[in-house]
């Protein structure tokens, strides 16, 4: 007998997003992101240039990204580098997608219900 398929949660997009979005939630976390998008692989001594904040500050923010599979680090030699791991991003994104298609589906309806 072959194990039936399992149904899909409508709330394990949202438990499995929800970590990423309270990692962006932090306009510093949110700050390195986007500096690692645009730097490429960078040190957390380049991460700390032009921050009012510590490299222990860096580095906590960088594990908060790391626990939600937005950055990784990557050893160089002697050195750890940290680089954006897209493809959480993209899951995010997909279930913002998901919201948006519900309140078009929403509205829909709510045009049909008054214009009837």
């Amino acid at each position: 007998m072959s194990p039936r398929p399992r149904k899909r949660s409508k709330g394990r997009p949202l438990r499995e997003s929800a970590p990423v979005f309270a990692a962006l939630g932090d306009e510093m976390r949110l700050k390195l992101v986007t500096a690692l998008c645009v730097g490429g692989a960078m040190s957390i001594a380049q991460l700390t240039v032009g921050n009012a904040i510590t490299r222990q500050a860096i580095t906590k923010h960088l594990d908060v990204l790391a626990a939600a599979g937005l950055v990784r680090d990557v050893k160089v030699g002697r050195e750890r580098l940290w680089e954006f791991e897209p493809s959480r991003l993209e899951e995010a994104r997909h279930f913002l997608e998901l919201i948006a298609e519900q309140w078009d589906q929403a509205l829909a309806r709510l045009k049909r219900a008054v214009e009837s």
